[in-house]
């Protein structure tokens, strides 16, 4: 990597900082971790799930921390360890936010066009679309999210929002490698952390609102409120608000970005959507679909398994239009789209034709919404392979295995990452929604006969973990690629490769 990651000295006012009395500190450098204090940090101690991070602010003074953010409980969780000490006392009432704020100002540079996707399933797909828009355009552009940090520089990524720190370390290094362009995801839990307050993004785009994430947001209402601070809150006023309007929820988010005054721009199957899509056809292999734009028509050819696809293409394409690029080129590039890795990747072809998908999808709509999408492209069967993770919303399991049994022939349900959790618990919750369907604990057991009962013409789907390359068994990560799998399946079968 190049690029300063953290620059010298800072004063707390050069951060935006006020300590109590009026103290006074040189920053050289700002954590969340008090294993990463050194000398002259300020550490921030911010409420988390199950501690607070003003247990830890003896560790962060022993290590040299001169200076703490925190709340007033963190203030008085760590009054005792304070008392006497010289260390510069930041309180706030939120500290997530002040501390995104403070990390822009410390790492300073982002990429001069910045664009946030949130939604709960799509937001992957829509990142990676906006930078290989803007990369067929001539642009330095990179995608940030849960596949890291992909394009003209890369980075690997521990979260789909990183924590502010890590997040403006990323854009700072990102600029300094001469990216112009980012689209990022915006994750409800990053949204609702304040980790992308101090981003400043030229426009928000919204993809759909469905369950997920119950385990950690208290309602839908809860839920939704964190997507929607998006625009309510981290979006600027003279921003652009991209959104699917054929959602029910975009109607509303319609409302917020009129209230703010921020422009609209809108994209969907709906007559009165200004990216209209108008008609689909599909192949084996991809669709070919027509849109119109400012009263004019469109007809175009995407690579890309899934109807859906169609409408995470066109909002990308709205979001790039919405930085300032010139339409008509725009949508010359749209041929030229891949796939993102693992959302509805072909990972395998059988000899008889049939052909192996792996996705991401990890909710009920999401398996719900892949099938169907699936089923134009297919000839034959349509096969699903399911499970569900451990340590996460249960109410959905059940609805899990329900979605693959009303959309394939056949499904199977596995394991997925049961963390904690008994897996066979948790496959019993999802056969709960699918009586009918085959159980096979072992998911390389369950690849491996999902693909052997494929016939010509027939396809399988592989849902659940996508991209990821491991699966985590109580505290271990086990070394696991859905994608490496289905082709070793077909050539144990096949004799040959995918």
């Amino acid at each position: 990597m190049t690029g300063k990651t953290q620059k010298e000295t800072r004063s707390l006012g050069e951060l935006g900082l006020h300590a109590r009395a009026g103290r006074e500190a040189s920053i050289h450098g700002i954590a969340v971790d008090s294993r990463e204090v050194r000398e002259g940090y300020l550490f921030a101690a911010l409420p988390g799930v199950k501690a607070h991070g003003a247990s830890f602010v003896a560790a962060a003074l022993a290590a040299g921390a001169s200076a703490v953010l925190t709340d007033a409980d963190g203030a008085r969780l760590a009054a005792d360890v304070l008392e006497g000490s010289k260390v510069a006392m930041i309180v706030v009432e939120d500290p997530r936010q002040t501390l995104a704020y403070t990390a822009a100002l410390w790492f300073g540079s982002q990429p001069g066009t910045v664009v946030a996707i949130t939604g709960t399933n799509g937001k992957t797909s829509v990142a990676s679309f906006c930078r290989q828009i803007w990369v067929e355009m001539g642009r330095e552009a990179v995608n940030i999210g849960t596949t890291g940090v992909e394009g003209v520089w890369t980075a690997p990524l521990a979260h789909t929002t990183p924590e502010p720190i890590t997040l403006h370390r990323a854009l700072s290094q990102a600029a300094a490698n001469g990216v112009t362009h980012a689209a990022m995801e915006a994750s409800s839990h990053g949204l609702a952390q304040r980790r992308l307050d101090g981003v400043h993004l030229k426009a928000a785009g919204f993809t759909n609102f469905t369950q997920d994430h119950l385990d950690y947001h208290t309602s839908f209402d809860d839920y939704f409120a964190a997507k929607a601070g998006l625009f309510d809150r981290v979006l600027p006023d003279d921003g652009i608000g991209v959104l699917n309007i054929d959602d029910p929820k975009g109607a509303e988010l319609a409302g917020i970005v009129a209230d703010r005054g921020q422009d609209l721009l809108t994209v969907g199957r709906s007559a009165g959507a200004d990216l209209r899509l108008l008609a689909q056809r599909f192949d084996a292999t991809g669709q070919e679909i027509r849109f119109s734009f400012e009263d004019r028509a469109y007809l175009t050819r995407l690579p890309l398994i899934g109807g859906f696809q169609a409408e995470n293409v066109l909002l990308a394409a709205a979001l790039v239009i919405s930085c300032g690029a010139e339409p008509a080129r725009v949508f010359e590039t749209l041929v030229h789209l891949e796939t993102v890795r693992g959302r509805m990747q072909l990972a395998a072809t059988r000899d008889n034709g049939a052909a192996v998908f792996v996705d991401y999808a990890h909710t009920p709509d999401a398996v719900r919404t892949a099938l169907h999408a699936m089923r134009p492209h297919v000839m034959g069967r349509l096969i699903a392979i399911v499970g569900a993770g451990g340590d996460r919303d249960v109410t959905k399991r059940p609805l899990m295995g329900e979605a693959a049994s009303e959309a394939a022939d056949l499904v199977i349900v596995t394991d997925d990452n049961p963390r904690s959790e008994d897996p066979a618990a948790i496959r019993q919750a999802v056969l709960l929604g699918a009586p009918d369907a085959l159980e096979v604990a072992d998911r390389a057991e369950a690849i491996l006969r999902g693909v052997d009962a494929l016939g010509p013409g027939d396809a399988l789907l592989i849902a659940g973990k996508g991209h990821e390359n491991g699966q985590i068994v109580g505290d271990a990560i086990l070394p696991f690629d859905d994608v490496e799998q289905a082709s070793v399946a077909v050539a144990a079968l096949d004799g040959s490769g995918a």
